[in-house]
């Protein structure tokens, strides 16, 4: 059973969210504050954090920001407010979504069951039928000046040294370099990359090709204004 922990201050809608989520069948740790949930976090790690940005003892920042200092695990923000300032600090403290609160259950799930797959895709289509066909050729790794990706791996690598890239991340290297040379908007990169069905911000694209270039370089990727990004061969 897919674990969870969903660490809320406030009891209705903790109570709530638990109580909703379990109907679908995920099985819910919560905590109260960011300190427990630090240390629930340590204790047992979940398969997905899912946390509120206001927080007493340790905000959902914070929290985030510590657990990225061990842990690549998909992390969901929820905030009451939708302004800026809320979203792009959680992003840039390694969140890979978040939501406005209130949420509809229905919406809440989707997004945590896009989270789940990609933290544990492939990026061999076949692996839903059961992994790579046997005697299948290993994916060829990708080069990209210093960059060389391997998607057997699932590894990165910049000037030979391992790139530690988060779920959400690899997956966005992985479509860029699918479509190397092609600018991608940011409505294709919300669709392939976090699934969404639907227009999301496009602010999380945006925060997470900043995390990115961090990481490959800045110059690997480009940004092509009105349009979107590409990456360059």
């Amino acid at each position: 059973m897919t674990q969870l922990l969903l660490v809320e201050d406030d009891e209705v809608i903790r109570n709530t969210v638990r109580m909703a989520l379990e109907r679908y069948g995920y099985e819910v740790s919560v905590a109260e504050d960011g300190l427990t949930g630090l240390e629930l976090f340590r204790e047992q790690p979940p398969d997905l954090l899912l946390l509120d940005v206001m927080l007493p003892e340790l905000d959902g920042i914070g929290l985030c920001r510590r657990v990225r200092e061990f842990s690549l695990v998909p992390i969901l923000m929820m905030s009451a407010r939708g302004d800026a300032l809320d979203v792009v600090s959680g992003l840039e403290a390694g969140a890979d979504d978040y939501v406005i609160k209130p949420v509809e259950s229905s919406v809440l799930v989707a997004r945590i069951r896009s989270l789940l797959r990609r933290a544990g895709f492939t990026s061999d289509p076949s692996a839903q039928d059961g992994g790579q066909p046997e005697g299948a050729p290993a994916p060829a790794v990708l080069a990209f000046g210093e960059v060389e990706i391997d998607p057997g791996a699932m590894e990165v690598r910049r000037d030979g040294e391992l790139v530690s890239l988060t779920p959400t991340e690899l997956r966005l290297l992985l479509e860029f370099a699918s479509n190397p040379g092609i600018v991608l908007d940011r409505r294709t990169l919300l669709r392939e990359v976090w699934d969404y069905a639907w227009d999301g911000d496009s602010r999380v694209v945006d925060l997470h090709v900043q995390r990115l270039r961090a990481k490959i370089g800045a110059e690997r990727i480009e940004t092509v204004r009105g349009f979107g990004y590409k990456l360059r061969r």
